[in-house]
């Protein structure tokens, strides 16, 4: 148990039998009556958000939860393959746990998944991949006056927009969290 005075963002906790990460959290001690505890919460099976208010010093039970090193190995229709970097065990997850991850996944890419009682519950990429340019329209010079875009497709099935000097081939830097352009690699 934990006492809401000490739950932040990012921790995962156990609400009506329920891992819930705690997406925003907010102390307040109002001017009259008792100071309480404001959070927004994510379910993690179902990714519903919802708002839950606590006393404050009320208890609440943590979830402790591992973080392991995968590395991406391939996939297998809906099937995702993952070797755990420390013991080499494999383990392979469905289409719809790894959902907006897809567009990322190379091979060997480095991941890390928590885990709560041997089972996995989120995946997370690390901050940036490098993706190769598939199909890409040719740029025109003098097309346009300020930086222009052009929409080209990676080995991943990303679609991304990057500038009009990037071609097939390019290796490209992505952000993953908002899956946007970075730089050349």
């Amino acid at each position: 148990m934990v006492s809401t005075n000490d739950i932040r963002a990012g921790q995962v906790i156990i609400l009506e039998e329920k891992l819930m990460l705690i997406l925003e959290h907010q102390h307040i001690k109002p001017g009259k009556g008792r100071a309480f505890v404001r959070t927004k919460l994510r379910n993690i099976e179902t990714d519903a958000i919802i708002d839950k208010t606590f006393r404050a010093d009320e208890d609440v039970k943590a979830a402790y939860i591992d973080n392991e090193l995968y590395s991406y190995l391939f996939s297998n229709a809906d099937r995702y393959t993952f070797m755990n970097l420390k013991d080499y065990s494999q383990i392979e997850l469905d289409h719809n746990f790894i959902k907006n991850s897809i567009k990322f996944l190379t091979e060997n890419l480095e991941v890390t998944i928590k885990m709560y009682m041997d089972k996995p519950i989120t995946i997370e990429l690390p901050a940036t991949v490098e993706v190769i340019v598939t199909e890409a329209e040719p740029g025109v010079k003098g097309d346009t006056v300020s930086s222009a875009t052009k929409t080209v497709l990676c080995n991943t099935g990303l679609e991304v927009n990057v500038p009009l000097f990037i071609n097939i081939g390019d290796k490209i830097k992505i952000d993953t969290k908002n899956g946007g352009y970075i730089t050349r690699g």
